[in-house]
Parts: C-alpha cells; structure tokens; sequence
C-alpha cells in the first residue's frame, strides 16, 4: 500500500507496520522519515537494528536473508534495514526482497526498512518493488521544486519557533532563501538550524521574526543547479532565474557542451511539434510522439500556441552559431566566450517562451 509522504506521521501514531519502502531523491526527506520510524520502533521496543547496504553486482543477499531471520540473545524486536543506493538490487536481491517481503506478514518481531533513490518507471514497475508494496507501506518523497521552496522554508521555520518578517520584506526575505539553497535541500535544512542557532526565539516563546537583511547576513549562496532543470526555467520565461542557473552551472564546472545540448534540444523539439501541430496532429499526440511529459509537457502546451514557426527557425539558427563558438569558431556579433554565448541563447529562448502582453519582462 501507499501513502503520500504527508501521511507519514499520522500514520506512525496509529501503530507501525512490519515493512516499510522509502523512496526518492531528496536525500533529507528519506532520511528524516528514516528517523521517524526508527524511533517510533525504539519506542515500541525495537531494541537492535542492523543495516546492510547493497553495493555492486556481486552482494551477498545471503546475510541479509539470515538478519531477517534471527534476534540475538539480547533482544525481543529487531530493525532490519536495507539500503540500495543504485535503486537495482539485481536479480538475487530481487528474489530476496521478495522473500522477506511475504516473511514480514504477521511478524511483530522484525521491522523492516528499505531505503532507495527514485526510481524510474521499470524499477517500479518490477516484481520485487510490487512485493514490497503489498505486504508493506511505500512512501515516495517528491523533490520540492523551486515555486514550493518559498513555503516550505517558512513551514521549517515556524517549527523551529521563527517566521519572516510580515509582508513584502517576509515575502523577499523567502525567495532571497530559495535562490541561495535551490537544489541542496539537506544544505537548506542546514542553513534553518543555522538561523535557530543565531535567532531562537525570545524569552517568552514568542517566535522570532527574520528581516531580509538577518536572512542575507546569514544564509549562505548553496544552491546546486541540475541542466535538466534549467530547461523547465527556459520554457518558464524566468529570465533572471536563467541567469543565475547558468552561473551556478559554470562555477560546478558543468560542461557547456551539456548545457548547449538542453538548450537546442528543447528548440528541435518545439520545432518538431510545431510542424506536427501544423500539419493537423492534436496537441497530446504531437507531444507523446516527441516525447514530452511530466513537467515540459505542461511548458509546451502553454508555450507552442503563441511562438511562430519563424522564431523556432531563428531560434535554432542561433542554436547553431552557439555550438560552433563552444568549439571555438568565432560567430559576427556573438560573445566570444561560450558561457556568454548560452546566456544569450537562454535569453533569447525565455523572452520567446514568455506569454505576450504585459507578462513580458524579467522573472525570477
């Protein structure tokens, strides 16, 4: 069975299952859920706990078939936790995980906890993630993205005893946060205990209001930005986002070959629907057949209504110019440097994804 990640606590206060799949790629989400559980089961007199972490083809699965099997002398209730970095546990671990899964049925002895990274759509789809589901609780822990991040700092905060100055200063003093911690939650979480360590709240428990200049003071630039990311920024029109994606994209040494890539990628496809549209094909069978989904098919359906066939065309012309002075060909009226060549590139590809009328400018 299950169950959205904001059920979690609920949930746990009504009493513990035997078996429990934690999964996704916000590494603080896991772990703190992690924590939730094991200390439900301590209180529950879940005394030992052993950990395995599966690494390489070449895992013994037989040792952690024995763990599920045995208590020690010394303990009534034990934590049996299996962590898959790789998210594959290879074809012995999945019989293995199969085994323990139906072994967990009516065994109030063993609480058993497997801890993965998101996982694609085969891996969920698998016999050994199946078996987990139905004898067990699964959790999926979704990335927080960017328009969230404001919200869901103030709710960390405010559970520290904190909250941000109220109004527009409040509001800036949020997204000054979001940008500086974009993309490194665990260094988001870092950056909030930080403030209660600097800021706790008054001697009456009143909760410390934060102005922006307490927040820029204090909150150091951690961001870490992810180019595929940075093609949903482009189809948003968030120019100064953009910008500072690209920054954060040259100074972790990504390579412009890479991001070149995302961004003509994003333009042959547009151009590819677009002609698609034209020649009769309906909006969800264009999109499926270049495959587009999840969030860039919601981008795509708000952007391909309103940019024309002839900026799509100029768009990849300049895509153009932009791969041969990445290898070093000198373009008339293009910046030398790569990076300044992306910026513009970007920009350009935003201001044309932007919605016409008075929407037009500069967004974060």
């Amino acid at each position: 069975m299950q169950i959205a990640a904001a059920q979690l606590s609920e949930h746990v206060k009504n009493g513990l299952r035997t078996l429990y799949t934690l999964h996704g790629d916000e590494t603080l989400l896991v772990q703190e859920a992690a924590d939730a559980l094991r200390e439900a089961a301590r209180l529950q007199g879940y005394s030992e706990r052993t950990v395995h972490t599966v690494s390489g083809a070449n895992f013994d699965w037989s040792e952690v078939l024995a763990s599920g099997g045995s208590l020690s002398l010394f303990a009534d209730k034990k934590i049996l936790e299996i962590r898959i970095p790789g998210g594959k546990p290879g074809k012995d671990g999945s019989v293995a995980l199969q085994q323990l899964a139906e072994r967990t049925q009516g065994d109030e002895t063993m609480l058993t906890l497997v801890m993965l990274p998101k996982l694609d759509s085969m891996t969920a789809k698998s016999a050994w993630f199946d078996a987990l589901g139905r004898f067990g609780i699964t959790v999926r822990f979704e990335s927080i993205e960017r328009r969230d991040l404001p919200s869901w700092i103030a709710q960390r905060l405010q559970q520290q005893g904190q909250r941000v100055a109220a109004g527009e200063e409040g509001q800036r003093a949020l997204q000054f946060f979001a940008d500086q911690v974009e993309g490194n939650l665990l260094a988001a979480h870092q950056e909030i205990q930080k403030l209660g360590l600097l800021y706790p709240a008054g001697p009456d428990g009143a909760p410390e209001a934060l102005g922006f200049d307490q927040i820029e003071n204090a909150v150091l630039n951690v961001a870490r930005y992810d180019v595929f990311k940075l093609s949903e920024a482009v189809l948003g029109g968030q120019v100064a986002r953009v910008a500072r994606m690209l920054d954060g994209l040259q100074s972790e040494g990504v390579s412009e070959v890479l991001v070149h890539w995302a961004l003509a990628e994003d333009i042959r496809t547009m151009k590819r629907v677009k002609d698609a549209l034209q020649a009769g094909r309906p909006m969800p069978m264009a999109l499926r057949e270049h495959r587009v989904w999840g969030a860039r098919e919601k981008l795509y359906e708000r952007v391909l209504p309103h940019i024309s066939s002839v900026t799509l065309a100029n768009l990849l012309q300049a895509a153009h110019k932009v791969d041969g002075l990445i290898k070093g060909l000198k373009q008339p009226d293009w910046p030398l440097g790569g990076w300044q060549a992306l910026q513009r590139l970007a920009g350009m590809v935003c201001m044309a994804c932007m919605p016409p009328g008075p929407a037009r400018g500069a967004r974060s």
